[in-house]
């Protein structure tokens, strides 16, 4: 053990505790430490940005401000984390998160296992969404000036013979999509695999939740995300704190 390090860890922990700050005596009688070795301390702290003196009183710094916000968002990142990989094991299936933020498709989290793989990214995901069910679903709740946006960025192509030809047919079936519908798509994305997302609005965030099956067991897509819709709602306040990792 490294003293100095316990004893600046027990001050910045004692700072922690009064949001109005406290002096350096207050906090040496606090913490037990010498007044001489608190000063020592306390002045280090300040340099490094992890504490600030105003008045005479001391307080948490921007640095030490960051690394709680950093904790704060692993703790969120754990939930989503926690909560994917329960799904996967319930329903036996791959399970993937993801969220539409500042124009582009972003795949947070996917949680599976070698005996039910997550369909290869074998072409970008971000350009690609008129093609997968994540992408769908997340361009479905959208409004219509954000999803000609989208497709102006990163028109229609072809991936597969199932993948849908052109932006105004993406845009019709966008359209016939009813609010929060579990989203499909079959072999558009990749042959062999078919996907399935669920819709999660939370806020000014579009997200999803979303499995894949292989194609030889299409009967098991709609019956799965039926479940994990329900099980999302279990959990909906968990994941509303969480969706912004």
């Amino acid at each position: 053990m490294i003293g100095s390090v316990q004893r600046a860890m027990r001050l910045l922990e004692t700072v922690a505790a009064h949001e109005y700050g406290a002096p350096a005596k207050q906090l040496a009688r606090e913490t037990g430490l010498a007044l001489p070795t608190t000063y020592h301390l306390l002045r280090t702290l300040v340099h490094e940005g992890y504490l600030r003196r105003d008045k005479g009183l001391f307080f948490l710094g921007e640095a030490a401000e960051r690394l709680s916000g950093s904790g704060a968002r692993q703790k969120r990142r754990s939930t989503i984390v926690d909560a994917l990989a329960h799904w996967r094991d319930t329903l036996g299936v791959p399970v993937y998160y993801a969220v539409y933020r500042e124009g582009e498709i972003e795949v947070m989290c996917v949680s599976d296992t070698p005996a039910n793989p997550a369909v290869e990214e074998w072409a970008d995901f971000r350009e690609t969404g008129h093609a997968h069910a994540v992408g769908q679903c997340l361009l479905s709740q959208l409004d219509e000036e954000a999803r000609r946006d989208h497709l102006d960025r990163y028109p229609v192509q072809p991936l597969t013979p199932y993948t849908v030809r052109d932006n105004h047919s993406l845009l019709r079936r966008l359209e016939r999509i009813r609010r929060m519908e579990p989203v499909t798509e079959r072999q558009e994305y990749a042959l062999g695999a078919v996907c399935a997302a669920i819709p999660l609005t939370l806020g000014t965030t579009a997200a999803t939740m979303a499995i894949s099956l292989p194609a030889h067991q299409a009967d098991r897509l709609l019956p799965a995300a039926r479940q994990l819709q329900a099980e999302m709602g279990r959990r909906l306040g968990s994941l509303a704190l969480s969706i912004s990792m």
